[in-house]
């Protein structure tokens, strides 16, 4: 699988993690990146805020550079890709536009690229049987809210590879690592954006809500594949916390972190050292929850495995205890039955009835607590008849 490979501006910067575990995160999937030549910045919101012709310009100029190189665009980063698929969107709707973009950007589009999401490539492409094969330690333990914000699923017109309102692309790859992945309110909501730095007063509330969804969830991190989300969430946090005088102590990562992590690699390798929130202590505790769960796994396993291992001695075994019942149905039928009355009673149908006396015998070996409800059962009928 080939993929003109949009880096963004935010892979090397705010965002260099992303950037870290995207490189990795191909390497483990097989999937190979051609980073697209002499690429500009999508304009992200700035351009669409100031000029709209612009706005396009730019991630339309990337685009016919992927033309030519002959492959779908992955972008990454959620704004990122939601300005490529955008004007992918004009291109196609709107003839006159895209002449216009043409003139400006000095280089034809063909609409023969498509831009792609990282969701999209894992869950959709990739497949999550094929994640999880390659997984080594599951994140077993793990209570994961997926965090998809805003342009990662919207608007469908746009994106269309996932439910805008309930997406479930990100969840399908955290559950093929072995998280438990919560539903929750707050999935595609708002994380602020850029207003917690123009109008914090907003922004922070907008994160508060967020954080306090994930928490309500009873969710122990949060995952993303949108770099400004995780900045805001990651490096805003503790200034959310202060605010509104409570604490979330959330680690916040991104979706190619955990994958790699969950694939063998270690923290630091794909940058989950670099977050503003310290999220490796958390890692730890989910390693030793799911050593602990296969611990306990392989225990029952073995548990299993020894009651059938062998299964002449265990005949053997029966046919033990099918003499001890021939020799002693009055010593047999008193450990079974408490009551002296009815383990009298219970001592008859051990002498007279094989096949009852050998079902007795077979569960006295495999499960004692059985076989104190089949006696009981067994004298409750013959005194049913009894009294006929």
């Amino acid at each position: 699988m080939k993929f003109a490979y949009y880096p963004g501006c935010s892979a090397d910067s705010s965002g260099v993690e992303y950037g870290m575990s995207m490189v990795r995160t191909a390497e483990i999937l097989g999937i190979e990146l051609f980073e697209l030549d002499d690429w500009n910045c999508c304009g992200a919101t700035s351009a669409h805020s100031t000029d709209k012709m612009l706005s396009l310009a730019l991630p339309a100029r990337n685009l016919a550079i992927a033309e030519k190189q002959g492959m779908d665009m992955l972008a990454p980063c959620a704004a990122c890709y939601s300005r490529h698929r955008n004007v992918e969107y004009v291109i196609e709707h709107d003839p006159d536009m895209k002449h216009r973009i043409e003139e400006i950007i000095d280089k034809k589009l063909e609409g023969s690229t498509q831009t792609v999401s990282i969701l999209d490539v894992l869950a959709n492409k990739i497949g999550p049987a094929t994640i999880a094969s390659k997984v080594t330690q599951p994140l077993t333990g793990m209570k994961a809210a997926c965090y998809y914000g805003c342009l990662l699923v919207r608007p469908v017109e746009y994106t269309g590879y996932d439910d805008p309102e309930d997406p479930q692309t990100m969840d399908e790859v955290m559950k093929a690592l072995g998280a438990d992945v919560l539903d929750w309110s707050h999935k595609v909501e708002c994380c602020g954006a850029a207003m917690v730095t123009s109008r914090p007063d907003v922004g922070n509330r907008m994160l508060y809500h967020v954080l306090q969804g994930a928490k309500e969830s009873g969710a122990e991190c949060i995952v993303t594949a949108c770099p400004l989300c995780m900045l805001n969430l990651d490096m805003r946090q503790a200034a959310v916390e202060k605010e509104y005088h409570t604490k979330f102590n959330l680690p916040i990562y991104y979706v190619t972190e955990l994958l790699a992590f969950a694939c063998g690699d270690a923290p630091e390798t794909v940058g989950i050292n670099k977050h503003f929130v310290d999220a490796i202590p958390y890692l730890n505790e989910v390693k030793k929850r799911a050593a602990e769960a296969e611990a306990q796994a392989r225990a029952q396993q073995d548990k299993k495995e020894t009651v059938t291992e062998d299964p002449e001695l265990l005949q053997k075994k029966i046919n033990s205890m099918i003499k001890a019942f021939e020799k002693g149905p009055d010593k047999m039928a008193g450990r079974l039955l408490d009551d002296e009355s009815r383990a009298s009673v219970l001592a008859e149908i051990i002498s007279n009835d094989e096949k009852k006396r050998n079902k007795l015998a077979e569960l006295m070996v495999s499960d004692k607590d059985k076989a104190v409800k089949v006696a009981d059962a067994f004298v409750t009928g013959e005194l049913k008849k009894r009294n006929e």
